[in-house]
């Protein structure tokens, strides 16, 4: 009988997302209202649907190993060069790559509790260990508390989301500027900015190449492409060239390419999603206030509502997927006591509030 090697044997299984397409198989529900998982209900670019679609019949050939003319256009959205830019498929492939790279076996890595939890995957999938602090108890990052702990155990990798998932709070780039100048010259610093494009660019930390940071970024969100699972990494060529020594060479399909090349053509698409997704956050919150609730400052495509505690928040998701209308909820404190809930269009909006009124009456019952 053959086995894994040891240090896979040894790790407990682990699914760090539970799809809708289980529940509904599991419950016997033929569709759901999605707000779990900050997809864009707005879909892609009309543009690259277009572009897509025009291209269907040489899905037979493999993309751009090097995605060339994506990386140019990145590199001049990013104002770099296209040595500074390396494409995967999606934010997880890059961000498992950073672990592989430069967090292996043995190596410690640094984060919040309870955030996007792939970069832990990845981590203790490599070998590595994960030391996490807590965030504040408004549910805020903890940027002392990583500076703290970074300084105490000598990481390998430190890790942090801005805009942050899942509690959608927003740190300046002051902020992380101070963050980043305080941790250990040798921890690479992986800033996940999954969700920058609902900021302003004049918000964000200008653009900044050096050997210990990456900046990852993705189309599944403003871009509304998800399924197509395009991402990017910015650093400096140094470390894209190591990236390049173990990076999947065909990973990225073909038309995911070309669908993200088209996308970042269409500025004004991407203006209706972030101002209709500030309106859907407007909404939440409103809605959180009219049941005496209160809800988290997003700057993300997602509002985290606090009900009170994480006995509440489970019941509450568990009723919302009996009735067809699929969330989720953070899964360490202080922000287990939040239900979190993705911007959908206005008829998902109104069948979200719809059910939340009558789970929480049932529950305060």
């Amino acid at each position: 009988m053959i086995r894994p090697a040891q240090s896979i044997q040894a790790l407990p299984a682990a699914t760090p997302f539970i799809g809708p397409e289980r529940l509904m198989r599991e419950l016997g529900l033929g569709e759901f209202v999605r707000l779990g998982a900050n997809e864009s209900p707005f879909g892609p670019s009309p543009p690259a649907v277009a572009a897509m679609c025009e291209q269907m019949d040489r899905l037979s050939w493999y993309g751009d190993p090097d995605s060339l003319d994506l990386r140019d256009a990145l590199a001049a959205k990013h104002r770099c060069s296209p040595e500074n830019v390396l494409v995967g498929s999606g934010i997880d492939d890059v961000m498992g790559l950073a672990v592989r790279g430069w967090a292996g076996p043995g190596a410690r890595a640094v984060a919040l509790r309870g955030t996007y939890p792939t970069f832990a995957y990845h981590v203790i999938g490599y070998g590595g260990t994960m030391d996490c602090v807590d965030y504040l108890p408004d549910g805020t990052p903890d940027l002392d508390g990583l500076i703290a702990r970074a300084r105490d155990v000598k990481p390998s990798i430190v890790y942090l989301a801005n805009p942050d998932n899942p509690s959608g709070a927003f740190v300046s780039a002051g902020e992380i500027r101070r963050l980043y100048d305080a941790l250990p010259d040798d921890a690479l610093f992986v800033l996940d900015e999954a969700y920058a494009d609902f900021v302003g660019d004049d918000e964000l930390l200008p653009s900044t190449f050096d050997d210990r940071l990456f900046r990852v970024r993705t189309f599944s969100k403003a871009y509304g492409m998800a399924g197509a699972r395009v991402g990017y990494v910015l650093t400096t060529p140094a470390n894209i060239a190591t990236l390049h020594k173990i990076r999947l060479q065909y990973g990225v399909n073909r038309n995911a390419q070309i669908g993200a090349l088209a996308s970042l053509r269409d500025d004004s698409f991407k203006r209706y999603v972030v101002e209709e997704t500030a309106c859907g956050r407007r909404e939440y919150a409103a809605l959180a206030r009219e049941l005496g609730l209160s809800s988290l400052p997003s700057r993300t495509n997602f509002v985290c509502i606090d009900v009170g505690n994480a006995e509440r928040a489970t019941r509450i998701v568990e009723d919302l997927i009996q009735r067809g209308v699929w969330i989720r909820k953070p899964g360490a404190a202080p922000l287990d006591r939040c239900i979190r809930v993705s911007v959908g269009d206005a008829p998902m909006r109104a069948a979200f509030a719809r059910a939340f009124r009558s789970v929480l009456a049932e529950v305060r019952a």
